[in-house]
């Protein structure tokens, strides 16, 4: 990836990554808490990556649940990180949005603690860090380059919480990339946005920044992804996020962006994300390939293009965009093969980290049942799957004299067999919703009968009015009879019954 406008210091990039502190050294945050080195474990921006651990006798292990980022102290992209953290990600404001919120987990970069040290006469900046996985840019070279569908809209679902808490604080990411999203070091179902070196104050002391373009400060962000906005110096803003998780996605679904043989050209690109934009829906359709279906990135970046510079984006709208009917009732959280990546290592450039977070999934849970949904709940029920109320054919389980139970469509095997008429029935189906009428005995998931009162005449037209078993003995036809009172009533039933199935399809 090509990576341009990030402020470098002066001089030879080498020349600015600090010296390895020695193993075992001792640092000390601004609030007085000690932290023991480690090894180094990579390195991000102008600066190293230690593993870490509170201050003890032992040293620090593998398996070391914190890392320390250690740059120089003139360095502007750490300075900006801290900015960040100290103003916007502090442990109590992330607490409260989740709480807000109701979600169990959010991908927020938050940091332990931060100071200053001196060794051999240079100064350092540091940062204490929660440890983190790999970054998803191992994930995507081990998945040869693409995610699927699926993974794709729950990530950027994901990221859309964490964008959405980011801008209600006043701050513009600016830089949302695979190498910027690192998995837990624990679980690899959580994803962490990191890296805040370019993160922008947009909207300080109550005014958003103004649209002004300055093409000294264009092009700035990493080339593949930034926004128009920024190919053209304009300050950094809530629609340039959202672009660029667009530019994002479309890539890790593609395998590539349209761009990109020309990323040594930055105003080649930026003119080819100008035109991609004008000629929506048609750009992103020739991005898939034959046969893709794409309509949800489609509607994203068609309603990304109407923002206005300075427009609260609807997160929630967006959201729905990407997980649309189809996907509503999926988990929150990301999937992919964690097999195609464990034994990737850990010791990456990009190594941020943030504070753990406990459940990562938005629970769908189910309404438990009351006590009366129990009680007519049939016990010993020989298939026991539930309704869906899309479905028209219907298991059907009947409960007649001496209570046996007969579930499915049903056929005797004793000659002569017994033919069934279409019996009048009261069935509970799964949306408490009960149906008086005339039913099939199909195949299909099970419906719950009643105990119906049936009036039957067996063989020589003998009349039973009590419930009934058919039998093999059984000669001639079951005909079932009820009053005129009843079936009128039984019809003004199904009718509000079939309304009520309707509503819940």
């Amino acid at each position: 990836m090509v990576r341009i406008g990030l402020m470098p210091p002066k001089g030879n990039m080498r020349k600015k990554l600090p010296d390895p502190l020695p193993e075992g050294f001792i640092l000390m945050d601004f609030e007085k808490k000690h932290w023991k080195l480690g090894k180094v474990i990579g390195n991000g921006g102008f600066g190293l990556i230690h593993l870490a651990s509170p201050a003890t006798k032992d040293n620090v292990g593998d398996d070391a649940m914190y890392v320390v980022k250690i740059e120089h102290q003139d360095n502007g992209p750490l300075f900006t990180e801290l900015k960040f953290y100290q103003r916007a990600a502090k442990s109590e404001h992330i607490k409260k949005w989740m709480k807000d919120h109701q979600l169990s987990f959010l991908g927020i970069p938050a940091y332990w603690g931060s100071g200053l040290v001196e060794h051999n006469g240079k100064s350092y900046r540091f940062m204490v860090l929660d440890r983190l996985g790999v970054d998803l840019q191992k994930v995507l070279e081990a998945s040869g380059n693409q995610l699927s569908k699926t993974t794709v809209l729950l990530i950027g679902s994901q990221l859309l919480e964490i964008l959405e808490f980011i801008h209600e604080h006043e701050y513009i990411h600016g830089d949302i990339k695979s190498a910027n999203l690192l998995l837990g070091f624990r679980n690899h179902k959580e994803i962490y946005l990191a890296d805040y070196g370019l993160a922008f104050r947009y909207h300080p002391n109550g005014a958003h920044k103004q649209y002004k373009e300055d093409p000294k400060k264009g092009h700035n962000g990493t080339i593949e992804f930034t926004s128009i906005d920024a190919h053209k110096g304009v300050a950094p803003s809530r629609r340039g996020d959202l672009e660029i998780l667009g530019y994002c996605m479309l890539q890790w679904l593609c395998g590539k962006l349209p761009w990109e043989q020309s990323l040594k050209d930055p105003v080649a690109v930026q003119e080819a994300k100008i035109k991609f934009m004008e000629n929506l829906p048609t750009s992103v359709h020739q991005c898939f390939p034959s046969g893709s279906e794409s309509s949800e990135i489609i509607n994203y970046f068609s309603y990304v293009s109407t923002l206005k510079y300075e427009e609260k984006p609807q997160y929630q709208k967006l959201r729905k965009i990407l997980l649309n009917s189809r996907y509503k009732c999926m988990d929150s959280q990301f999937l992919f093969d964690t097999e195609n990546f464990k034994n990737v290592p850990s010791n990456h450039k990009i190594q941020n980290a943030a504070v753990t977070r406990h459940k990562t999934r938005r629970q769908t849970q189910h309404e438990p049942k009351s006590a009366k949904e129990k009680s007519n709940t049939p016990r010993n029920v020989e298939h026991a799957a539930s309704l869906k109320l899309r479905d028209r054919k219907a298991e059907v389980t009947m409960t007649v004299q001496n209570k046996p139970k007969m579930t499915g469509s049903f056929e005797s095997s004793v000659s002569p067999q017994v033919k069934v008429r279409k019996p009048e029935v009261t069935m509970t189906v799964q949306n408490k919703a009960r149906i008086i009428g005339p039913t099939e005995l199909p195949r299909g998931p099970q419906l719950t009968y009643s105990k119906p009162e049936v009036t039957m005449t067996v063989q020589k037209e003998t009349r039973v009015t009590e419930p009934t078993v058919p039998s093999s003995m059984f000669q001639d036809q079951i005909q079932i009879k009820s009053d005129v009172l009843l079936y009128g009533f039984a019809v003004l039933v199904l009718i509000v019954s079939i309304i009520l199935v309707i509503m819940f399809l």
